[in-house]
């Protein structure tokens, strides 16, 4: 079978890309590298010994991504293109909406066209915005505290009516939770420029003394020590989830959402004292004001994922920690 990854050279993108070529799926990717690099292109082949396909546009460009259909007969999609930081998002509304809404608008018009109606999106745990009790359950009311996660919950509602309207189409939503970790070989891994949005690339930073320290951001929060307790998954686990859902959608329509994540949930100091401890390295912090539209805890109620795709999280907190430092170490 041939699938479609969209933001294929990101950071799940990537990952997941790895377990579909190691599961023998054919994969096409199509990146804009506004996040990524394309040097991972060739990790991935040195990973994996095989071949991928690669193009290099804006989804939001129509007659591109209507090539790629042409030239290729695409069974499905694993929809990741996207901006993805909320502090960003808050600052820069419009850039979200119209980046996140227009690329994934003109891919369901395109996948439409050319008759293709199975669909993995990645999706997040935002949508649930301030939930009342912990844990999340898919079922929980939805409710969005940045513009990032309105994106995501407004394409989410997109998806639904356009299966309303068509119950020929197979779409799997995957909520995640809080992705950190590499691969094992070192290869793939999360590295941003300039001073990270997210946690574990910012105690990389200050662990490897690109950045004098950790900001952590309120300790305050109504937590066992103050700080967000957030449901961190390794990546390589994240990336499974996603062929368990390809298996779902493949063999029957229909649309359903899923919680992934570890359904355990670890405070940022936690974090720190874990990365500090496995890897043998001290990490300095500093306790700052809190950033707009973060939330106390988020964790995941994750049965129903285990129930429907035969999908669950095996790495533990240490080997995210552990294997995320091997990546920076490794690419040095």
């Amino acid at each position: 079978m041939k699938i479609l990854v969209t933001g294929g050279c990101g950071y799940i993108g990537s990952h997941t890309v790895c377990e579909l070529l190691d599961n023998n799926y054919e994969v096409i990717i199509i990146d804009n590298l506004c996040n990524s690099k394309k040097s991972v292109i060739d990790k991935i082949k040195e990973i994996t010994k095989k071949e991928v396909k690669f193009y290099e546009f804006d989804l939001s460009d129509k007659q591109s991504l209507e090539k790629v259909f042409v030239e290729n007969k695409i069974d499905a999609v694993i929809h990741f293109a996207g901006l993805k930081a909320v502090g960003e998002s808050v600052e820069k509304p419009l850039m979200y909406y119209r980046n996140n809404l227009d690329s994934t608008m003109t891919l369901l018009e395109v996948m439409n066209k050319f008759d293709c109606k199975k669909l993995v999106f990645s999706s997040s745990a935002t949508v649930y915005g301030l939930p009342k009790t912990l844990p999340i359950k898919e079922n929980f009311p939805l409710k969005t505290t940045n513009p990032y996660g309105t994106t995501k919950l407004m394409i989410e509602k997109i998806l639904n009516d356009l299966y309303i309207s068509d119950s020929n189409w197979s779409i799997a939503i995957l909520r995640y939770f809080n992705p950190i970790g590499a691969h094992e070989s070192g290869l793939l891994g999360e590295n941003p420029n300039g001073i990270p949005n997210n946690l574990m690339p910012y105690i990389i930073k200050v662990a490897t003394k690109e950045l004098p320290y950790l900001n952590v951001f309120g300790n305050d929060y109504n937590t066992k020590d103050g700080t967000g307790v957030r449901d961190y998954i390794h990546v390589v686990d994240l990336a499974k989830g996603h062929l368990c859902a390809i298996d779902k959608v493949v063999k029957e329509t229909g649309i359903d959402f899923y919680n992934l994540g570890t359904g355990i949930g670890y405070s940022v100091l936690d974090l720190v004292k874990t990365f500090e401890k496995v890897n043998n390295i001290k990490i300095d912090y500093k306790i700052v004001d809190r950033r707009k539209g973060d939330i106390d805890a988020c964790y995941a109620d994750v049965s129903y994922a285990k129930e429907k795709l035969n999908w669950e999280a095996k790495k533990g907190i240490e080997e995210m920690c552990k294997d995320s430092y091997n990546f920076i170490v490794k690419n040095k």
